[in-house]
């Protein structure tokens, strides 16, 4: 079966450094095969059993020696995701950014959606499940930002990706 996996907190400002080279050595002798990575950030996508893909995070961790939060999606599901993304009326450029976070505990964003931050730089769009998708107006704010907001609804336990990314690692 083939996965995307995205990991959490990795190679961000010179913490908890995870070489590209040495994931994928240490994923394929886990019995992975097909291990492409998409920048430094923590982008997977492999293919193997779903028993062995449970694994990772804590082979990660005894590997690495620091906790590495995984988000694990069956890659049709990611596929599905991607292809349904409810940007219509918002197009993306360079002030425009869209973006899909995945929740592992699958709350639920506590407003009424669609909501917007007081500034208007911040939208949160739609939720489907565990998977919460918004944009940003970099005129008026900043991702960081953005991404402390996500946070303070759904918890820690989040990861984000730009829209852009996910397209790219759906047609590799």
């Amino acid at each position: 079966m083939k996965f995307a996996v995205f990991f959490r907190g990795i190679n961000v400002g010179g913490h908890h450094k995870v070489p590209m080279t040495e994931l994928k050595t240490l994923l394929k002798s886990m019995g992975f095969y097909g291990v492409k990575t998409f920048l430094a950030s923590g982008n997977i996508v492999l293919e193997g059993s779903e028993e062995i893909v449970l694994t990772i995070q804590e082979r990660l961790e005894q590997h690495f020696s620091f906790s590495i939060p995984c988000f694990i999606i069956p890659f049709e599901e990611l596929r599905k995701l991607v292809e349904s993304a409810p940007f219509d009326t918002v197009e993306a450029g360079k002030k425009i950014k869209h973006y899909v976070t995945f929740s592992v505990d699958g709350v639920s964003i506590p407003e009424p959606l669609p909501w917007s931050s007081v500034d208007g730089s911040f939208h949160i769009i739609q939720q489907q499940k565990s998977t919460v998708y918004s944009f940003i107006d970099l005129d008026k704010g900043k991702t960081t930002e953005a991404m402390k907001v996500l946070e303070t609804f759904l918890g820690k336990n989040v990861t984000t990706r730009n829209l852009n990314t996910l397209k790219k690692i759906v047609v590799a």
